[in-house]
């Protein structure tokens, strides 16, 4: 029970202390998107599962191996993931979320086959995020294409 709820809190923190500002979040909603797009409003629906997945995956490798090095690998994936449109907000620069998005990817896939020697079943959890990681960082390349890939003014 405990490890439910650090897990849980640890995910939480990590979601407050790098979600971006109202203003900086506005610049970003502003920006043009590609015009096959049109699942959009299904996105946060879409993080809502693999946030779910992620804790789940993470609970059941903990329970598995108790192992610290593992939750690091997590917390660095997580890590990732969010800084993802904190740091496109904050630079104003969408290259930077194309090679996180990248980078969180490749992170992810190194911590599925690790976490595959401990829980097959929290490896499989890991496996939305994998599918849709490219998808997200496909859309924020079409973007900053659309954007012109310069960094835009502060409002």
């Amino acid at each position: 029970m405990a490890a439910a709820l650090l897990i849980l809190l640890v995910m939480v923190a990590v979601g407050v202390l790098l979600n971006p500002g109202r203003e900086q979040f506005a610049w970003f909603i502003r920006l043009r998107r590609p015009v096959w797009l049109t699942f959009e409003r299904l996105i946060p629906v879409i993080w809502l599962a693999i946030y779910a997945c992620f804790y789940a995956s993470a609970l059941l490798a903990w329970n598995a191996s108790w192992n610290w090095g593992l939750m690091a690998g997590y917390l660095g994936l997580l890590l990732l993931v969010h800084s993802y449109t904190w740091l496109i907000c904050r630079t104003r620069r969408l290259a930077n979320g194309t090679a996180v998005g990248f980078a969180g990817w490749v992170w992810g896939l190194a911590l599925t086959v690790v976490v595959l020697q401990e829980s097959a079943l929290a490896a499989l959890l890991l496996v939305p995020y994998l599918l849709w990681s490219p998808v997200g960082t496909f859309v924020t390349w079409q973007m900053q294409r659309l954007n012109n890939g310069r960094p835009q003014p502060f409002d």
